[in-house]
């Protein structure tokens, strides 16, 4: 490719990058200048190509971006819409779930599913994580949250029986804090904790679970809960649906257990005959 065939394909490259960039600012115009609020609806594709003299490959270009960005809602054969706006969730804060999550300062409605609780050995990366053995046995709960009637959290939470010897099924069931149903019954509180976050793509479990589309992506964190004293009693995991939270982190720590090199194989292996919810 001669220079000046290179200029000429930059010189396009660019102009495409403008095309879709016009579409996007002026969505986002739109949605200020008219007052627009969650649910209302946008002009379609169509019109988009049409008021910015664009065309509908660029306009769908900038719906992706906005869509991916949670700006937009888009359902096919319906129209497109201004998406509902997102949770702040603050996973560094200590406690029980409801209490990092805040959309604008008001305590979200979450519905929750036990998925499961059964008995299984850690993989080498939580035994490591958590000061255990491999073969130490371990609780493994699964929850679901719902959030305006539809999945947005999976949790897993993974816990030592020599700590925990047994665990109120009824309790978690009706959507209580494994964090309080742990201090009251066992005296385990949660006063710091380590994480690692991720932006990925769902595995076949997460997809199914949190019913993803194809071009969704997840935030997954991973952590381990200690008591003052520095004991490991929750080996956790949160996946969330990317496009419907904001995650906020702050404070400072000077453990560093958790590596991500350590976060490879986060699995429990069920033991025969071990009870299982599932």
């Amino acid at each position: 490719m001669t220079r000046q065939s290179k200029a000429n394909s930059s010189d396009a490259s660019s102009k495409r990058k403008l095309r879709y960039q016009k579409v996007h600012d002026w969505v986002l115009d739109y949605i200020s200048e008219k007052g627009l609020a969650e649910g209302d609806r946008l002009p379609s594709s169509t019109e988009l190509a049409r008021l910015t003299g664009v065309s509908l490959i660029s306009v769908r270009h900038a719906l992706d971006k906005l869509e991916h960005a949670g700006k937009i809602q888009r359902h096919q054969g319906i129209g497109t819409f201004v998406a509902q706006k997102r949770i702040v969730s603050e996973p560094s804060k200590s406690g029980q779930l409801l209490e990092t999550l805040a959309p604008y300062g008001q305590e979200p409605d979450l519905l929750t599913e036990l998925l499961g609780i059964s008995i299984g050995l850690p993989g080498p990366e939580i035994a490591k994580a958590m000061s255990i053995e491999t073969g130490q046995p371990v609780w493994e709960i699964l929850r679901r949250r719902s959030l305006r009637s539809r999945p947005a959290i999976l949790e897993q939470a993974i816990l030592p029986l020599s700590l925990i010897p047994a665990i109120k099924e009824d309790q978690l069931a009706s959507g209580g804090s494994l964090y309080g149903l742990l201090a009251e019954c066992y005296g385990l509180r949660d006063d710091y904790s380590e994480q690692a976050l991720e932006v990925d793509k769902p595995t076949p479990e997460e997809k199914r679970g949190l019913e993803l589309g194809p071009r969704d992506q997840i935030v997954r964190i991973r952590g381990v809960s200690f008591t003052a004293k520095g004991t490991a009693f929750d080996c956790y995991q949160q996946t969330y649906r990317a496009s419907e939270f904001v995650f906020y982190a702050s404070g400072s720590a000077n453990r560093h257990l958790l590596q991500p090199t350590d976060l490879k194989q986060w699995i429990v292996t069920p033991l025969p005959g071990a009870p299982s919810a599932r």
